[in-house]
């Protein structure tokens, strides 16, 4: 079994990075429908349509405009999520797997501490499929 550590992968938008990844999420959901008739004994159901959604979760970085400052609410964006990359400086290299779709910014938000760092969180809706593909 192969084991992925967290602190191995990155996050870009189009070709580039996004800088100071704290965390990421991506879920993928599917509808289903109904198909149950009368005299059925139990419910049955069909696929229908298939959705995705996501966050980046890191410390804000005001320098960092093509990774972070692309990432305003209601930007459309190109995302691509690499689990696991094997190049040097954390860069995707030939035979590394990723994820990549295109999304709106649905939110973003900072937060601090006194005695923290600045952090902010950006939600994401895809629009379209989320596919996965390798380098």
């Amino acid at each position: 079994m192969a084991v992925i550590k967290g602190s191995e992968g990155t996050v870009y938008v189009g070709a580039n990075p996004i800088a100071e990844i704290r965390s990421y999420s991506i879920e993928e959901t599917g509808d289903t429908l109904e198909t149950s008739t009368m005299g059925d004994t139990a419910r049955t159901y069909v696929p229908s349509l298939t959705s995705w959604s996501g966050s980046v979760d890191v410390y804000f970085d005001e320098t960092d405009s093509t990774g972070q400052g692309a990432l305003t609410v209601g930007a459309q964006i190109t995302l691509n999520v690499y689990p696991s990359v094997s190049g040097a400086n954390n860069t995707p290299s030939s035979g590394d797997d990723f994820y990549t779709g295109t999304a709106i910014v649905t939110s973003v938000s900072k937060t601090a501490s006194f005695d923290g760092l600045v952090e902010a969180s950006i939600g994401v809706q895809g629009t379209g499929a989320l596919t996965s593909d390798t380098v």
